[in-house]
């Protein structure tokens, strides 16, 4: 096996983002399996013929003797507790996951002479406060302002331990505020997937504040997520160690998204303002000029991927 056209496991490969990196890849001419609890997952998401390993990270044996069936040379790692308001209510569920859950794919690939670790990680909530007109960089300092950001900043440091440790490179993937098709506004939350969902169903919308009821909501930086998927397969080729922010650097607020869906829509949203979400970040966007010296830059705009995340919604 060489690094040139590895097996590559996706874990979380039946979910939004999980999937779309399936099939890039397999597009590509890898050979692409997935891994997935169906918790939030689907088996549809996956592309006719790819397998899918149904299990549990948190089930070290099940994932041990999937990894070992399927020898991948990259694994892929999707596979967590992706909302930040449920990592407050519950820190320790979240730890579970994205932590211990974590450790056990890196065991695995340990036994089973995994060459490189591609991990999904957040560059939307592990810099903190990104002041207006900024965008973070990888060497900013992680400054987690809720568990599942500091669940994300420790995994980050387990995977260099197991670097300098045991050999196993790794690529961390910083993503910002991923949208798109297959996202599902009841588990791998997102505004974009709950704003279109509830304005399609005729349902009323809560914008929730940046600082106080009725602004126009927090600044983030949205990517597409065929873009995000696009990174991995980047990151894959050209052998990438070490940590990329993946993003526009574009700060949008929360309010510009509605207005965008009620646009591509045609139709206005019964939208109620309302305070801020605990351990919601105020700002953030991410300085991608590292990963975009690799030749990766992103290829659809707001508006366009509105569109098409909309459109998916529309046939759903």
């Amino acid at each position: 096996m060489t690094m040139a056209t590895p097996r590559v496991l996706v874990t979380g490969g039946a979910g939004f983002i999980g999937s779309h990196i399936v099939e890039t890849l397999l597009d590509c001419g890898f050979e692409v399996a997935a891994l997935d609890n169906l918790s939030s997952g689907r088996r549809e998401n996956l592309p006719t013929g790819v397998h899918l390993y149904q299990v549990d990270i948190n089930d070290p044996d099940a994932l041990d003797k999937a990894v070992a069936d399927f020898q991948p040379g990259v694994i892929s790692h999707q596979a967590a507790q992706v909302s930040v308001a449920a990592s407050v209510g519950d820190p320790s569920f979240d730890a579970r996951t994205n932590i211990i859950g974590g450790l056990n794919v890196l065991d695995s690939a340990r036994n089973n002479q995994v060459e490189q670790i591609l991990f999904a990680s957040t560059g939307g909530a592990i810099y903190g406060e990104v002041p207006e007109g900024e965008t973070a960089l990888e060497d900013w300092f992680p400054r987690p302002a809720s568990p599942y950001a500091a669940s994300k900043a420790s995994f980050e440091y387990y995977l260099d331990v197991y670097r300098q440790q045991f050999g196993l490179e790794y690529a961390t993937m910083r993503y910002a505020n991923v949208y798109g098709p297959r996202q599902d506004p009841h588990g791998e939350a997102g505004v974009v997937a709950i704003f279109t969902e509830r304005l399609m169903a005729g349902q009323p919308v809560s914008l929730f504040a940046r600082r106080s009821a009725g602004d126009d909501g927090c600044l983030r930086d949205y990517v597409f997520v065929t873009d995000v998927a696009r990174s991995n397969r980047v990151a894959i080729e050209n052998r990438l160690t070490g940590i990329y922010n993946v993003g526009t650097g574009i700060m949008t607020t929360t309010r510009t998204v509605l207005h965008e869906i009620e646009r591509a829509a045609d139709r206005a949203a019964d939208c109620t303002d309302a305070d801020p979400r605990p351990g919601d970040l105020e700002a953030s966007a991410l300085n991608c000029d590292k990963l975009r010296q690799t030749g990766w830059a992103p290829l659809t705009d707001f508006a366009t991927g509105i569109q098409q995340t909309l459109d998916w919604f529309c046939n759903q």
